[in-house]
């Protein structure tokens, strides 16, 4: 019996032929300032998508969240507020600009609590990141109210969430910069790769030349900057995913609703991501179950399905962040740890296969929920 993956990459003939044009061409990769023809060109799809002035291509969506605060000015001394429940990224890069991260709580769909904001903020706080876990919006209006009053910046890591909208606008396009990956599982990838989308001019040059070791021309470094360049060939293959995002949304949001179908009669298995307001990009399907989430994430895995467990250590809780000395207790966000379990979802998957998902997850949870 063939193994159910949580994500896999959907490539096609024309992802193929863009990889194979870049390579008989030789220009494998452009230093300029702008960057180069397939670097543009899915910046300008990512752009015409999010209905945004600037999109800024990049070679991760880490390398994304650090030139977006780094161009934003975040520095030594100054505080960052973000979820712990998230990947380990959203904190690292306000570390690596020398800045504080400042952990804060989740609500029961997972994103960070507006209600939260306001009591963690201080002089120091320069900016807050929430993060659109699984592809679901987070509270967008009640955090850039909650920042606005206090001058913060409000940075989008949108990594999970490409396709996403929250009352009629899409994440990324909701803040001063919203920052993207494309790595290989994403909804749409390059294999690595991300973005910053901002309306904002003088944020997108910032950005621009952070991408590019501060320079504009030649070796006359402006600002502190690194190699952030995405290649040639990877843009090419995310100019291609593009356009194949909306078939990849749609596909992803008609295997949610085929699992959800036959799981709503599953007792002590919860979705909570689902307010009328906003879209799911439907990146991960993800469940909050009342106990034995591991037992159950076992029994699938031993049937060949490919559920898994993102994030069973919150940020603040890994071993880097326990040696800083972050031992706050956010109880939500440790909730959600030890309860949510992920089903895949992805475009790759037949009916046949989503079959065997729904299935096999009633199966694992016969008893134990």
């Amino acid at each position: 019996m063939d193994f159910i993956p949580i994500n896999v990459p959907a490539m096609g003939e024309e992802e193929k032929k863009a990889a194979l044009s870049v390579i008989e061409s030789g220009l494998l990769t452009d230093s300029s300032y702008e960057g180069g023809k397939w670097v543009k060109s899915f910046e300008r799809k990512m752009r015409d998508l999010l209905n945004v002035k600037h999109v800024i291509a990049v070679n991760s969506g880490t390398a994304a969240l650090h030139a977006a605060l780094l161009a934003a000015g975040v520095g030594p001394g100054d505080e960052v507020l973000v979820p712990s429940f998230t990947f380990v990224a959203t904190a690292n890069v306000v570390l690596a600009c020398g800045a504080k991260p400042v952990f804060v709580d989740t609500k029961g769909d997972y994103n960070i609590d507006p209600a939260l904001l306001r009591g963690a903020m201080t002089k120091r706080t320069k900016a807050v990141i929430p993060v659109h876990l699984y592809g679901y919006p987070a509270d967008m209006d009640e955090i850039r109210e909650a920042a606005t009053r206090k001058s913060v910046r409000v940075i989008e890591d949108a990594a999970e969430s490409l396709g996403a909208e929250y009352r009629g606008r899409q994440t990324g396009s909701l803040s001063e910069e919203g920052c993207f990956s494309m790595y290989a599982t994403k909804v749409a990838t390059s294999g690595e790769g991300g973005a910053v989308s901002t309306d904002d001019d003088e944020l997108a040059d910032r950005v621009r030349l952070v991408r590019n070791h501060g320079m504009v021309h030649g070796y006359d470094t402006r600002h502190l900057g690194f190699n952030y360049r995405l290649p040639e060939m990877a843009a090419a293959i995310a100019s291609v995913q593009m356009d194949r995002l909306p078939q990849f949304l749609k596909k992803r949001a008609s295997n949610v609703k085929f699992l959800r179908e036959r799981l709503t009669s599953v007792p002590g298995a919860t979705f909570t991501q689902d307010a009328g307001d906003r879209t799911h990009s439907n990146y991960l399907h993800t469940l909050f179950l009342r106990r034995n989430r591991d037992k159950v994430l076992a029994k699938l895995n031993a049937a060949g399905i490919g559920a898994a467990v993102y994030f069973k250590t919150p940020v603040h809780r890994t071993p880097l962040y326990a040696k800083l000395g972050y031992a706050k207790e956010l109880r939500q966000t440790q909730s959600a740890s030890e309860h949510v379990l992920s089903l895949p979802v992805h475009p790759k998957l037949g009916e046949e296969e989503m079959d065997r998902v729904a299935r096999g997850f009633v199966a694992a949870a016969d008893g134990l929920l």
